[in-house]
């Protein structure tokens, strides 16, 4: 099974974590599994950025972002060239190392 190695983020995750998962899920649905609290304020329905994150390590092994996805990307905070959406990134066969971004723009969430 690929490992997902979630980088430290001072608030979600500060002492980073590595976890096992079974291709095809979600990094969200890993992450949130796992306890990582990631935000997701649409409810993982592609409708809001606050899910992005920075694929590290293992980027080239997921499938291509769909058009709907790209366009949320243009409106998240800290954009690289390997950031997802994390509710529509798949796991694949290979190990990722992900990052979640200090900051997201975020109209409502589901923390509270």
């Amino acid at each position: 099974m690929p490992q997902l190695s979630f980088l430290p983020h001072p608030e979600i995750c500060p002492d980073g974590k590595t976890i096992e998962v079974e291709p095809g899920v979600s990094i969200c649905d890993a992450a949130l599994r796992a306890g990582i609290s990631i935000e997701h304020a649409c409810e993982k329905s592609c409708a809001c950025t606050t899910c992005h994150v920075i694929v590290r390590r293992g980027f080239a092994s997921l499938a291509p972002a769909a058009e709907p996805e790209e366009d949320l990307l243009d409106k998240a905070w800290g954009l690289e060239p390997e950031s997802r959406l994390s509710c529509q990134a798949r796991v694949g066969r290979e190990d990722l190392a992900i990052e979640i971004p200090r900051y997201t723009i975020n109209l409502a969430s589901e923390r509270r």
